[in-house]
């Protein structure tokens, strides 16, 4: 009996098999029906088993290259047009961290993104929090089911009403362009070989810290009215790095930090700054953006936008050392997120910027713009957003 390699029967299918047998079932049928009851019982089994497993409220931690995207937030019932939540919804279900039924409807598993970064907008950094069944090697199982330009890096435990979103005190977006947007308009707006004086970056460094601090950015957004409290945004800082050369053209990246950014901000607060520096637009334009009136900012190219990070210092500060969690600060990931920022995200922005030209072809369009008046008061101003800070709230940019 030990020899011969059939499992045995369970009592109760055994009884059933009998039981067939004497009312003229042929032994295949007989065998087709125990296995099928056996498929049933290690089913439920299974089903038993994951349900016991704990659920507990996580962070994970994102990176992505945005490009073939239509942004971040998934659009449950829409095929047509594929984000980033789309695979990671279909990974984490494969890999037996939520039901199926909370893939359909994500409120179910509690889930939040920090950021709803737009069409083509890539990501470093990026965190979503989520109720999951904690299973053994959780990463490697979710990225299994991923493909190669979106990685989970790193997981961490939460408090139970932990929202990314709400829980979120600053983001730090980047914005990466080759150098020749700052050349002057009457250079060659296509030529790879020019490179960032040391004065034109200092000049360059000079505008952007105008941003800092608190403004009415109404003009930088297609959403808000001048008297929209909405419309006020805090910026921590801004600057631009030392430029760098890649397959023979120079880049620079431009980085921001501030509280929350609206639709379009940081493409426009970029647009301004190359449209000033080009010597289209006065230095004067950019007092005036503060003001009622309704300035033309031209808005820069999508391409460059990464969001680098996301900041939880108020979080840290209660929980981050209270025994039970760990600060959301990511220091250990950090050599995980270069590494990928320098294999995905950066290399498809050259090829692509070096393909499709987005720069070069967004800067033809600059002497349309009118920076001596400013553009008609009534257009746009009376339109809201359908809710005042949603799409705004680590919005980044969008398209």
């Amino acid at each position: 009996m030990a020899g011969n390699g059939e499992a045995p029967i369970p009592v109760g299918a055994k009884q059933e098999q009998d039981k067939k047998a004497r009312s003229g079932w042929g032994p295949h049928q007989v065998w087709e029906e125990t296995e099928q009851q056996a498929k049933k019982l290690k089913s439920s089994e299974d089903g038993e088993q994951q349900r016991k497993l704990p659920k507990r409220k996580i962070v994970l931690l994102m990176a992505y290259s945005g490009k073939g995207y239509h942004g971040m937030q998934r659009n449950v019932g829409s095929s047509k047009f594929k984000t980033i939540e789309d695979d990671l919804v279909s990974a984490l279900v494969r890999s037996g961290c939520i039901p199926e039924n909370h893939g359909e409807d994500m409120r179910k598993m509690s889930f939040q993104r920090c950021a709803r970064t737009d069409k083509g907008v890539s990501a470093a950094g990026q965190v979503v929090s989520l109720k999951v069944w904690l299973i053994d090697d959780i990463l490697e199982k979710i990225n299994s089911h991923l493909p190669s330009h979106i990685r989970i890096l790193g997981l961490k435990r939460v408090t139970g009403g932990f929202n990314s979103k709400n829980k979120c005190d600053a983001r730090t977006y980047v914005y990466m362009l080759p150098t020749f947007a700052f050349a002057h308009k009457d250079h060659d707006s296509q030529d790879e070989t020019y490179r960032l004086s040391a004065e034109t970056l200092e000049r360059v460094n000079r505008l952007l810290a105008c941003y800092k601090g608190t403004h009415n950015f109404h003009n930088f957004t297609s959403q808000k009215g001048p008297h929209e409290p909405s419309a006020r945004r805090y910026i921590l800082d801004m600057f631009c790095e030392e430029p760098f050369v890649r397959e023979g053209m120079e880049f620079a990246v431009i980085k921001v930090k501030g509280q929350s950014f609206m639709t379009h901000q940081i493409r426009k607060m970029v647009g301004l700054v190359v449209a000033i520096v080009k010597g289209y637009a006065p230095e004067s334009v950019l007092e005036r953006c503060w003001g009622e009136a309704k300035v033309d900012v031209p808005k820069a190219p999508g391409l460059g936008l990464v969001l680098e990070r996301v900041h939880f210092e108020k979080y840290n500060q209660r929980f981050g050392h209270d025994g039970l969690h760990e600060p959301l600060d990511w220091a250990r990931e950090e050599a995980e997120v270069t590494a990928f920022k320098e294999q995905h995200i950066y290399p498809t922005i050259i090829s692509t910027e070096r393909q499709e030209r987005s720069m070069a072809q967004w800067l033809s369009t600059l002497p349309m713009h009118d920076f001596s008046a400013t553009a008609h008061a009534a257009a746009g101003l009376g339109t809201k957003a359908p809710s005042s800070l949603e799409g705004s709230d680590g919005v980044g940019d969008s398209d």
